[in-house]
């Protein structure tokens, strides 16, 4: 693990946005975009002990199970998501840095008109795009802009957790499937229990968290949701069509009446920049797209966006020629997502209560949960026990059967 720890650090010194360690292999770096080759390898069996020495029994099981799993650490202050794979040299590791700092629409280079969706009490926000497309930076600037400039608190679901927020004006409380809920749908009911004003759900897969999304929403939250779409057509199509065709029609009534924000980007590289910088669809759930969900007629959302240019909606085309193309500066990648120390300070913390039944190491005692303050009690069993009464048996923890037996005999 400290050769693991010092390739992170070195990687943080060079700016290598990615690392990349297969067995009996260079390891591969990706510097500005570009792949590089360090003069240093791990042998196959090397990453069988790095691997065993870095997943938590959860991860074991899911690596088992689909042959690849993804999870986030926290390596000397530096945030970074892993994804360990099979391949046809044994296991693989693919890392990605992440900056330390949580990224701003600013560093983004997003319309700065999407703060004021940041002010939402209640609504559903969705940031759709292909696989890379930067939708996790997105929805956590949003995140960023509550933390500053709200006072309420926010529950997120990841998978995993790529940014870890520190509270400043807002309370931020973050949970990890696998880590801390068995799935979204778990998470999602438990969450309603939990006093969030906002929600963050990190994909929208299944029918039923699509399903308890919508209600979370219509119970007065205001929820930001990933979902894999290519266009706002798609995306729609998705939601509803994922559900049997007779609870469709109560789910685009859903859907109708809790949209707020449907962005759907992707990452071009602008030759003016010399970088890539998103490009934004932007559907606002003004009254012709609700209407226009409700009756189901999604094929009309293409036009909605073209002529909705008043209500502050974009078509790809439009917002290259409206917006990227009247910027003479943005902020380059390289400084945004500048691999650093992350700023939340607070540690990762395993409750031994979810481990080993409530007892601490070194401790004699058991969790009860049903006493008052939750507090530790004494064991049932004394250290020394006095004399034993009639009918009454002291077992051990070292007692055999056959003292056991023997108590039992008259």
């Amino acid at each position: 693990m400290k050769r693991f720890h010092n390739l992170i650090q070195m990687g943080v010194n060079e700016s290598f946005s990615d690392i990349h360690i297969s067995g009996d292999h260079k390891i591969v770096c990706r510097k500005n975009g570009k792949i590089v080759f360090l003069n240093d390898r791990y042998t196959c069996e090397q990453i069988d002990a790095l691997v065993l020495k870095m997943l938590r029994p959860h991860e074991f099981e899911m690596l088992r199970s689909r042959l690849s799993v993804d999870l986030s650490r926290t390596v000397n202050h530096v945030r970074i998501r892993v994804n360990v794979f099979n391949s046809t040299r044994g296991l693989s590791i693919a890392v990605r840095l992440l900056p330390g700092r949580i990224p701003t629409f600013n560093d983004l280079n997003l319309l700065p008109e999407l703060r004021d969706f940041s002010e939402l009490s209640t609504g559903l926000i969705l940031v759709c795009g292909a696989t890379g497309s930067g939708k996790s930076s997105t929805i956590a600037a949003f995140l960023a802009e509550i933390n500053r400039t709200r006072s309420c608190h926010v529950m997120t679901l990841e998978d995993p957790i790529e940014y870890r927020f520190r509270s400043e004006n807002s309370f931020i409380q973050q949970r990890e499937l696998g880590q801390h809920i068995q799935s979204f749908d778990q998470g999602l009911m438990d969450v309603l229990r939990e006093d969030p004003d906002v929600i963050m759900v990190g994909e929208l897969r299944e029918p039923e968290t699509i399903r308890l999304t919508l209600n979370a929403v219509e119970s007065g939250h205001l929820v930001i949701a990933s979902l894999h779409a290519t266009n706002s057509e798609d995306a729609l199509y998705r939601m509803c069509n994922s559900f049997p065709p007779d609870a469709q029609d109560m789910v685009r009534v859903q859907l109708s009446s809790v949209l707020s924000l449907l962005l759907v980007q992707k990452l071009e590289f602008k030759r003016q920049f010399g970088f890539r910088v998103p490009v934004l669809s932007v559907l606002k759930g003004v009254n012709s797209v609700k209407a226009t969900i409700r009756d189901n007629r999604f094929a009309q959302i293409e036009s909605i966006l073209q002529t909705g240019r008043r209500d502050g909606m974009y078509t790809m085309e439009k917002y290259e020629e409206e917006y990227l193309n009247t910027k003479s500066r943005m902020t380059p990648p390289s400084i945004s997502f500048r691999p650093s120390a992350e700023i939340a300070d607070a540690r990762e913390y395993r409750s031994p209560v979810l481990t080993s039944g409530g007892r601490q190491p070194g401790e004699n005692t058991v969790y009860r949960p049903d006493l008052e303050a939750a507090r530790p009690v004494p064991s049932a069993v004394p250290q020394n026990p006095g004399p034993v009464g009639p009918g009454q048996y002291v077992i051990e923890d070292t007692s055999s059967v056959e003292d056991v037996i023997s108590q039992l005999k008259p």
